[in-house]
């Protein structure tokens, strides 16, 4: 196994098991990666759900997509995003049924419920944030925050 491919693989392990051990140190904030995804509807109005899909955990674009939301995840949570990952395409879980995604896919999902951006590879966090920021309601949420509001 080359050096690349274990750090892939740390990678990825580390962000399933992320909230976990969080959970477990008790520390101050969550992971924003969450090891058991739940309907895209329990999170309405309430967070904005990051999906990553790949046909295998072992995808080079899954693995890179993973590093960049991990290198990230303060300004994710800022955002109220949550990162859900899917990389078993033969379970049909309810998510790749509602996106019905084709090998790797990036998919952002606004606090209303709809898609707000489907991406066939890697994003950094920065040009997500972009996205996320213009939307009327994370506006809001800045002017809420700064008094303006």
């Amino acid at each position: 196994m080359t050096t690349s491919l274990r750090h892939g693989l740390a990678v990825v392990f580390s962000a399933l098991l992320g909230s976990t051990v969080i959970a477990d140190e008790g520390a101050e904030e969550a992971s924003v990666f969450l090891t058991d995804p739940a309907a895209i509807e329990s999170f309405l109005w309430t967070n904005r759900p990051v999906i990553v899909f790949a046909d295998s955990p072992a995808d080079p674009r899954f693995i890179e997509q993973i590093a960049l939301l991990e290198a990230q995840e303060d300004a994710l949570r800022e955002r109220d995003v949550v990162v859900l990952t899917d990389t078993d395409p033969a379970a049909k879980s309810e998510l790749r049924t509602q996106l019905r995604p084709r090998g790797f896919m990036m998919v952002l999902i606004g606090k209303d419920g709809g898609v707000k951006l489907r991406k066939p590879f890697p994003w950094d966090v920065r040009e997500l944030g972009r996205v996320i920021d213009k939307m009327p309601m994370r506006q809001q949420e800045i002017r809420d925050r700064r008094g303006d509001g």
